[in-house]
């Protein structure tokens, strides 16, 4: 039976540098066994977040419960239990992939094997190039390995795709799922819209130290495109004579970049079924259609431009 207590829970959290609020009053909690993402733009208190949930800063107020116990009070106890994977950097370059994680695997009473997670983060052919030479996304998938070695109930991802090509972005994804699938809870954070709707079961986005939005993928991307349809088609449509069509102002229907279409009205079923008429009339050929919901990048530029202060 899934743990009721929640994997993170933070509760008014507050740190500061000098007269800079970091982190201003955040609140939210991580179920155990989920992928979170934790969103936000630079400078908005995600990696200052992540580090004290880590235990490598102290906050200033506020309550921090990780995996049921105190950051800092219970460092020691904790630290066995989660796994960092670092954007860049932390793995000494003249090191073999196989020999980081033999000596990391040292650490742990019951580590995984080596060489099978080799396997899995795609590394094998290259267990014995030095660290150095590995590009900037097979060092990525290594540092993803040390992370997993300690077969921790919590992994803290920071930006875990950066850097890597198609097929090793496409590899990660699947390694997040399965573990989730295997009841690890994941913190992620990306800058990548698409990953955080792909891989999260629940977002945060976060602006000026504060939480301003959360909610699963499905719920943001609905909750904030009730009111709009967009579409895609040929360039430079007749909008005075698609807005007739919908029964909208014609300045409800803007053509944002060349070939896609904003209606600024609700995507019921009566206006998608006049689109499709007028599309049908004028032989126009539908790309894409997008009703009563944005992608979760449109949402995130949105609330944080309206957040900011």
């Amino acid at each position: 039976m899934p743990s009721a207590t929640p994997a993170i829970e933070v509760a008014e959290l507050e740190k500061r540098y000098g007269d800079v609020r970091a982190v201003a009053g955040l609140s939210l909690t991580v179920d155990p066994g989920e992928v979170f993402g934790l969103l936000g733009p630079n400078g908005a208190g995600k990696t200052t977040t992540v580090e004290i949930l880590e235990g490598y800063r102290r906050p200033d107020d506020g309550q921090v419960r990780v995996l049921g116990l105190d950051p800092i009070r219970d460092g020691r106890r904790l630290r066995p239990q989660i796994g960092v994977m670092l954007q860049e950097g932390g793995i000494y370059p003249g090191v073999r992939p196989l020999e980081a994680l033999r000596l990391f695997a040292a650490y742990y009473d019951d580590p995984a094997d080596p060489e099978a997670l080799l396997e899995q983060v795609g590394l094998s052919e290259s267990r014995a190039t030095l660290v150095r030479r590995l590009s900037g996304g097979q060092q990525q998938r290594l540092s993803l390995a040390l992370a997993l070695i300690g077969r921790p109930g919590l992994v803290f991802l920071d930006e875990p795709t950066a850097g890597m090509d198609p097929h090793a972005r496409t590899t990660t994804w699947g390694l997040v799922r399965q573990l989730r699938d295997d009841g690890v809870t994941v913190l992620l954070t990306t800058h990548a819209m698409d990953e955080a709707e792909q891989l999260c079961d629940r977002v945060g986005i976060i602006v000026a130290g504060q939480l301003v939005t959360c909610g699963t993928p499905a719920e943001l991307t609905l909750d904030a495109a009730n009111d709009e349809t967009r579409f895609s088609a040929a360039p430079g449509l007749d909008r005075p004579s698609l807005a007739r069509a919908v029964g909208v102002d014609s300045a409800a229907v803007l053509e944002e970049r060349p070939g896609e279409y904003l209606l600024a009205v609700e995507a019921t079923p009566a206006v998608v079924a006049d689109l499709a008429v007028w599309l049908r009339d004028h032989d126009v050929r539908l790309g894409e259609l997008r009703a009563g919901r944005r992608t979760l990048e449109e949402v995130f530029l949105r609330v944080t431009s309206e957040a900011r202060p």
